[in-house]
């Protein structure tokens, strides 16, 4: 069985609100796995999410780059250990390089852009920093003419989010102000039926366990059930969200007004998804001083 460490009850606590006890047994019951133990308290405790804060770790810049005509861009996200780093110029350097390549080379993912050349320079910058630097990401949006769409960007002031999208109609101050509403409220789709199943099973699961608690009668429950699937789903789609601009409008009636349709999006924020390292120099401290 995994040993539940006090690091892993802290993160659970911050990630859930729960207290201490309630998240050492979640943790204990999953043998460790923080995924499974939010799930299985989601379904006892009806917490509604957790908070991913706590999963990023990785520092490091994403960068963004459209054509001149509008029909085509890429996006990269470049890691290093440390913000300070970042912020580094000769990091920054290595970054638009691989931006630049990865526009070039509209066809190769990561492993094929060090492989052409990317990987000497990496390590050489490993080597001058002192820090582990990787090429994470990249991911492009185009279309083959430039009258058939168009394709524009934001990146927020810190470099730690950035957005492409892809519009059939509009223009690119409409694209720009998309962009923007994706960087700040996340959506997983831009169409509600473009929800996965699996997403909507285990959401299924969770509310299922949930409402099951309130001991209602089964055709309640199922009633239950489909209102909080429909309020989830809608929550998640782009163009079901009120536009952050203008809360009483939502982003598919700004479309439609401007005679516009979202063909597609990309949002990449920095170390998302990344396990956080816990460091306790407390005890490495310790550990130097008794060995």
């Amino acid at each position: 069985m995994t040993t539940i460490s006090a690091s892993m009850v802290k993160e659970l606590r911050e990630r859930t609100g729960l207290g201490m006890m309630e998240c050492k047994k979640a943790l204990q019951e999953a043998d460790g796995d923080m995924n499974k133990a939010i799930d299985e308290l989601r379904k006892a405790s009806g917490v509604k999410a957790a908070k991913k804060s706590s999963r990023i770790a990785a520092e490091g810049i994403v960068m963004t780059k459209i054509a001149e005509d509008g029909n085509y861009g890429v996006v990269v996200e470049v890691n290093s250990e440390t913000d300070f780093v970042a912020k580094d110029e000769s990091f920054q350097d290595f970054a638009r390089e691989v931006l630049n390549q990865a526009f070039a080379n509209r066809d190769s993912d990561v492993a094929q852009l060090l492989e052409d050349g990317l990987e000497s320079q990496r390590q050489a910058l490993v080597q001058k920093i002192g820090e582990n630097i990787t090429v994470r990401r990249v991911a492009r949006l185009g279309f083959d003419d430039a009258n058939q769409g168009i394709v524009d960007n934001y990146v927020h002031s810190n470099n730690r989010i950035a957005v492409l999208i892809a519009l059939h109609g509009g223009d690119e101050s409409l694209a720009r102000d998309i962009s923007m509403h994706i960087a700040a409220l996340n959506p997983m789709v831009v169409r509600a039926e473009d929800v996965p199943e699996d997403v909507l099973a285990k959401e299924s699961e969770i509310y299922s366990a949930q409402a099951r608690e309130s001991g209602k009668p089964e055709e309640i429950i199922a009633k239950m059930i489909e209102g909080r699937l429909r309020k989830f789903v809608s929550e998640v789609s782009l163009l079901e969200q009120p536009f952050v601009k203008d809360p009483d409008s939502k982003v598919s009636d700004l479309l439609k007004e401007a005679g516009a349709d979202v063909v597609s999006f990309v949002r990449f924020e920095v170390g998302e998804g990344i396990e956080k390292k816990e460091e306790d120099f407390a005890a490495e401290v310790a550990a130097q001083v008794n060995g």
